[in-house]
């Protein structure tokens, strides 16, 4: 079973992102608001994914498989509603670990959120941040990508 272990915070400050490689992510849900599983799409630049996440804050289950643009556009109607935009940054940190900094778009703007994954959950929870990184946001369920797709930004 693949498990992803990350955590989620808010960004204080902007870094540097020369180094960063960045993407153009749209992102939908196909599952209800109310289900504790998600199947999501995800289109990344000029790649198609489709996605289960499991249940949880920081360790839960994720499977994913990549999907022609021909079968995105099929289930993509049935996401109306419930859609993400953003840019993704993903880089290295200090310590080596990599991090990945979401910048919203739409109507999500300006809200910035950046994941780090661990191999344990051990590793994550003894993990001290940088400076750039605010508030653990890892356990609020309003900063899920899907409840913000519905809901939009948390207040």
């Amino acid at each position: 079973m693949s498990m992803e272990i990350e955590r989620k915070f808010l960004v204080a400050d902007l870094p540097d992102l020369s180094g960063a490689e960045k993407a153009v992510v749209r992102q939908g849900y196909l599952t209800a608001p109310d289900d504790s599983t998600e199947l999501r799409l995800r289109q990344k630049n000029d790649r198609f994914f489709l996605t289960l996440k499991g249940g949880g804050a920081m360790v839960r289950v994720e499977r994913e498989a990549e999907i022609t643009a021909e079968q995105f556009e099929t289930f993509w109607p049935e996401t109306d509603g419930r859609r993400v935009e953003k840019e993704r940054f993903t880089g290295q940190l200090s310590d080596g670990r990599t991090f990945e900094l979401d910048v919203f778009q739409g109507d999500l703007a300006p809200l910035q959120l950046v994941e780090v994954e661990f191999e344990t959950e051990a590793e994550a929870m003894v993990y001290t941040p940088p400076d750039w990184f605010g508030e653990d946001v890892t356990a609020d369920k309003r900063y899920k990508n899907k409840t913000m797709a519905i809901n939009g930004v948390p207040t």
